[in-house]
């Protein structure tokens, strides 16, 4: 574990844990104001960012700067943040290197949020998305960390059950999938958390009770709309999975690669000592993983990958 992994996880601990330790926590979350989504400066500079408005919610399309939107195939990155947090500059910096180094469109819905916003809104959102590309004949690629990948996986299950449901339906072109620390359960029942729990220098359970009980708006908690660890992983493409040791999302993702392992076709790195969505932190870990995440991508759209970069 790198020093600078060690320095994040230190002040993540003095700055994020307690707030989700405490069950008033998820209050306190729901109630934050939102933040603009909209890409900073320093993104805008180095690519170029168009936006229209789907099913009422924004969504952004990120290229190479003086590549045309519309022609290259698609990356839909779907951000973290609780269900509850907007995107912030880390997430538009990794996708302004996927556009750039890839040469694919990077479309990034900008779901609604809790609690003026709910699960079934992002999930039909996603599907919008995807279901255009399909319209299009346009290579699809989701990715998402912690609730975005979630979310993304919820998204891709409906999106190979609309592909399967008759034989008049246009198949998917949904090529891959990279989940960084995803939120699969929203209960986050699982025992093992318990020990993961104590390591993990950032999040707990405490506050997340609250905020998954308003997204989740009446869904049960196991319902796979909201929680895809229960969903069918039959069908889906390969699925490359991210997550460190201290990580209460952990003890999850093994349980979903262990599945997709029996169904599918699964690439589990899973990082001794890494925090939550290490590989969008400013440490040695996460870059080496951007590299490979980068490489993943680049096989699955069938796109030229970027020359080695650390």
């Amino acid at each position: 574990m790198s020093w600078q992994m060690t320095a994040v996880g230190a002040l993540m601990r003095l700055t994020r844990k307690r707030s989700f330790a405490d069950p008033e926590g998820g209050a306190a979350l729901l109630a934050r104001p939102k933040r603009t989504p909209v890409p900073p400066p320093a993104v805008v500079r180095r690519v170029d960012v168009a936006t229209e408005v789907v099913d009422g919610f924004d969504v952004y399309s990120v290229v190479r700067s003086g590549t045309p939107v519309g022609q290259r195939p698609v990356v839909v990155y779907l951000h973290g943040g609780a269900y509850v947090n907007e995107i912030v500059k880390q997430h538009w910096q990794l996708v302004a290197r996927i556009a750039e180094e890839l040469d694919v469109e990077v479309q990034v819905p900008i779901y609604g949020l809790a609690p003026q916003h709910d699960a079934a809104e992002a999930r039909a959102l996603v599907a919008t998305v995807l279901q255009r590309l399909v319209a299009e004949g346009r290579a699809a690629y989701l990715m998402g960390d912690s609730a975005g990948g979630g979310l993304a996986l919820v998204g891709a299950q409906d999106e190979v059950e609309r592909a399967t449901a008759s034989a008049s339906a246009p198949p998917s072109t949904l090529r891959g999938l990279t989940l960084m620390a995803p939120w699969l359960d929203l209960s986050m029942a699982n025992p093992a958390i318990d020990a993961v729990e104590a390591t993990d220098p950032w999040l707990a359970r405490a506050a997340l009770r609250e905020v998954a009980r308003v997204w989740a708006a009446g869904t049960p908690l196991d319902d796979p709309a909201v929680s895809p660890l229960f969903g069918s992983t039959e069908g889906l493409p390969r699925v490359e999975l991210w997550v460190g040791t201290r990580d209460v999302t952990q003890p999850d993702c093994r349980l979903l690669a262990q599945r997709l392992a029996g169904t599918g076709e699964v690439g589990y790195h899973e990082v001794a000592g890494a925090i939550h969505v290490f590989p969008i932190l400013p440490v040695p870990e996460g870059r080496r993983a951007v590299v490979e995440i980068l490489g993943h991508v680049a096989r699955d759209l069938g796109v030229a990958a970027p020359a080695g970069r650390s």
